[in-house]
């Protein structure tokens, strides 16, 4: 049919390339005689339980969905290659960066974050912005998002941050009260909320974002020289944003807006890009530096810490099956090859557990066994063996005990982690609440959003939160005047004009 995009037209673009129909098989490989009908004691007697063709199908339907992502559930994949086009092997020895023009395979899944795998892509919500480099020497996942900063700057404040994004336990409904209790609560959520609120809160589909690793990292170079590092991957598509009536109306008519448009992007040989930038910093200037450097509600101020190029990302292949690479595709911060690693960023820290935790609850204990996250590009040798869902060859008859005298595989110490030299502390739980919650926010809303931004951006926070109890309004507007006396007024004004129509529409309710 003419008209036809791409994704809507792929089941006719299998059956023209497939050409004459495969022998249907069961399970263990044997054809199948009859698909449509179960195998019974005559054509009106009990189905036999003997009957494989029948059991292999239902206990394998039975078993079809997995623990969904507790985050990040709704998502789309792509595949293509990051080629790098200058020289900062003075910074790391990264193999991606090993040269210019070297180029590394990779997976990207982007993402919305509080929404279950049917929800809308166009929700206001942060954007996830995984990357998988496929690399000689092991997998690297850089994991962010469509922002710079995060709501919470320590882990132990995740799950309960989390909660509020999801349902109440017992109404199972989206509560604005929830939400704007713990908003106002722990007001170094300020800045990532008021980026959240403004246009790039509903983003128009994934290839109109940047992405960003947000955490701040360690990179060390080939002499053992470490720096500090942020990544920024940019849009080269030119950011795009959908306005809030716009990102309503398609969550509506086109909940999947944001997967289809990047599947037929790609599928019509339009392939998305994006620059990768980095910003380093000393050691010595983070010893120096006015704000915690490793604090992930702040960025580095680009006048100080100037945008470094490094290379290209290019997605030039949708999946070939979206349970196979993309549902199963698991990222992991933890996921770290020679050249980066973890820096005292707290909430970093706790990633590195937590991600691949849960993905061995969701995918088992072998997760990393499957073709999507296996790293294909190196040689994979180690003293793991067994558990569920082992389908390599168990790395046959090594030794799987360390060390040994059977030429079993040994580390080496040139992989050896750069080794920071530690102060003495004291160890304790240090409360990170009255840190510099509000200057960075002000800046954000004062000389980065142009005046009509920062209109709809006040409007979009007072929709959401006129239906919060009065408190919880009255002690938001207060955190966010904090960060800009005029950011708090305009908030009010407009509350104040929600909450007067509000009591009009009661009032008239009331005398009907």
């Amino acid at each position: 049919m003419a008209g036809r995009d791409k994704a809507t037209d792929q089941m006719q673009e299998f059956k023209n390339a497939q050409g004459t129909p495969d022998l249907m098989t069961t399970g263990t490989g044997a054809p199948v005689g009859n698909k449509v009908a179960s195998k019974t004691a005559g054509p009106r007697g009990p189905v036999l339980l003997e009957d494989f063709v029948f059991t292999d199908e239902m206990a394998h339907f039975n078993r079809e969905r997995i623990p969904e992502r507790v985050v990040h559930a709704k998502g789309a994949g792509a595949f293509g290659y990051f080629e790098c086009t200058h020289d900062v092997t003075k910074y790391t020895k990264l193999k991606p960066f090993e040269h210019v023009g070297k180029k590394t395979p990779l997976a990207v899944r982007f993402s919305t974050v509080g929404g279950e795998s049917g929800s809308a892509d166009t929700a206001r919500d942060p954007r996830g912005f995984a990357v998988k480099f496929y690399t000689e020497e092991g997998n690297w996942d850089l994991v962010g998002n469509n922002t710079p900063i995060f709501f919470i700057r320590d882990p132990f404040l995740f799950p309960s941050f989390i909660h509020t994004q999801k349902r109440n336990p017992q109404t199972h409904l989206k509560d604005p009260d929830m939400f704007w209790d713990f908003i106002s609560l722990r007001p170094e959520t300020s800045h990532q909320v008021s980026f959240l609120f403004s246009d790039r809160g509903t983003p128009d589909g994934y290839r109109h974002m940047n992405g960003y690793g947000s955490h701040t990292f360690k990179l060390v170079n080939a002499e053992g020289n470490p720096v500090y590092c942020k990544f920024h991957f940019k849009c080269d598509q030119g950011i795009k944003n959908l306005m809030a009536d716009e990102a309503g109306n398609l969550a509506g008519s086109s909940p999947d807006y944001a997967l289809k448009d990047l599947y037929n992007a790609i599928a019509e040989g339009n392939y998305p890009s994006w620059t990768l930038k980095i910003q380093i910093m000393t050691f010595e200037e983070a010893e120096k530096f006015r704000w915690n450097p490793f604090d992930l509600t702040k960025i580095w101020p680009q006048g100080e810490f100037p945008l470094i190029p490094v290379g290209r990302m290019v997605l030039n292949r949708n999946p070939k099956n979206y349970f196979a690479e993309v549902e199963q595709i698991a990222f992991s911060p933890a996921h770290m090859i020679p050249g980066v690693e973890a820096s005292p960023d707290k909430m970093l820290q706790g990633r590195l557990f937590s991600y691949s935790d849960t993905h061995r609850h969701r995918l088992g204990s072998n997760y990393l066994q499957i073709p999507v996250n296996c790293p294909y590009n190196a040689k994979l040798r180690n003293y793991q063996r067994d558990g569920p869902q082992c389908v390599t060859d168990n790395q046959g008859g090594a030794p799987n005990y360390f060390p040994n005298s059977f030429s079993g595989p040994q580390d080496d110490t040139k992989y050896l982690e750069h080794m920071d030299l530690l102060k003495s502390v004291q160890v304790g739980r240090y409360n990170t609440g009255d840190d510099d919650n509000f200057t960075q926010v002000g800046t954000f809303f004062s000389k980065v959003l142009s005046p009509d931004e920062r209109d709809r951006l006040t409007e979009n926070i007072a929709g959401h939160l006129k239906d919060a109890q009065e408190f919880i309004q009255k002690r938001t507007v207060g955190n966010f005047a904090k960060c800009d006396p005029e950011y708090g007024r305009m908030i009010q004004e407009k509350l104040d004009k929600h909450n007067a129509n509000k009591k009009k529409s009661a009032g008239r309710v009331a005398q009907l």
